[in-house]
């Protein structure tokens, strides 16, 4: 088993920018780029192996193939296979996303044939002005949303928050939200692709047509109560000889971590889960035991298979790293 330097699917959604191009170095040509799938098994946009004997083979394929690279914590579906449980995105907000939600599991699977979609996300960046959707501000039900929407309310009972560098959000399944315009994301989820827009500010597409609406759904799975206020944030970092760890989020479907090095890092990837890493800034290079060393830069995502064992990573950089 070697680490997989991976190569990401784009998508050229309307409320895109080209910061994932310019900034990130993503060399797809989209106008603009929305999202960078940077570790999906996704069929909607499956990353491909960019290294080593993989190479040219979809990280689906490499999975599908060898089981074990996922661990033990990964549990065979419905088909009696493992599946890559999440899904890794940057995501560049250069206008306001639709007021969306996601619905959970049972719902997903039963109604679409998918996983339902909880998600985290990292903030990379925030224009002086930008903000966020989470949940609402007092309890809603379906009938007083509807009227909002055909009146053009619906903002007065959305829960507003003004978003910075470095916060941290957690997105439940069935929480209404939406990442405002002039925010740049690192998103870890459930690897699905269902998404209930709620309303899309009467936007059309670049055929001239407004975007699918999926209010009766949304109505069905979303959380109508009044949202928790995640304005305020406390977080624990702890320090090591030449960098930091810091557990962004811990919840059923993954933990992610930041990582920042000012010299090396070591962890192992043990036999019950993968790992992957994905470099928000600066450059290094990883190598395990008896398996080729990978160099890696801004941009970078790298899946490394359970099981690899012990790592050693060095370089001045700022790491996401994501595991069950």
């Amino acid at each position: 088993m070697d680490i997989m330097k991976l190569l990401p699917a784009g998508k050229d959604y309307l409320w895109g920018g080209t910061r994932l191009r310019e900034e990130f170095g993503k060399n797809i040509k989209m106008t603009p780029l929305a999202e960078t799938w940077e570790c999906s098994v996704h069929p909607d946009g499956p990353s491909i192996v960019a290294n080593g004997k993989y190479a040219g083979m979809t990280l689906a394929e490499v999975l599908d193939e060898h089981q074990e690279f996922l661990g033990s914590k990964v549990e065979p579906g419905e088909n009696g296979r493992k599946e890559l449980p999440v899904l890794v995105k940057l995501i560049d907000a250069k206008r306001d996303l639709s007021v969306q939600v996601h619905p959970d599991d049972r719902y997903a699977r039963e109604h679409e044939g998918q996983n339902g979609k909880t998600e985290m996300w990292y903030i990379l960046d925030a224009a002086e002005d930008a903000s966020l959707i989470y949940g609402f501000i007092h309890p809603v039900s379906g009938g007083l949303l509807r009227s909002a929407i055909q009146e053009g309310t619906l903002d007065k009972h959305l829960q507003k928050i003004k978003v910075n560098k470095g916060e941290v959000y957690y997105v439940p399944a069935g929480m209404v939200h939406g990442i405002g315009a002039g925010t740049l994301v690192a998103e870890i989820q459930e690897n699905s692709n269902v998404t209930y827009r709620v309303y899309d500010y009467d936007r059309v597409d670049k055929n001239g047509k407004k975007r699918a609406l999926h209010f009766d759904k949304a109505v069905e799975v979303m959380d109508m109560g009044i949202a928790p206020d995640v304005s305020s944030q406390h977080r624990f970092v702890r320090y090591y000889p030449g960098g930091s760890r810091e557990t962004l989020c811990r919840c059923r479907y993954f933990v992610t971590e930041r990582v920042q090095l000012t010299h090396g890092f070591a962890f192992s990837v043990l036999e019950e889960s993968f790992q992957i890493l994905l470099c928000l800034d600066g450059e290094g290079g990883i190598e395990a035991e008896g398996r080729n060393p990978v160099r890696f830069r801004k941009g970078d995502c790298l899946f490394l298979p359970a099981g690899l064992g012990r790592c050693y990573v060095i370089g001045e950089t700022e790491l996401l790293k994501v595991r069950c």
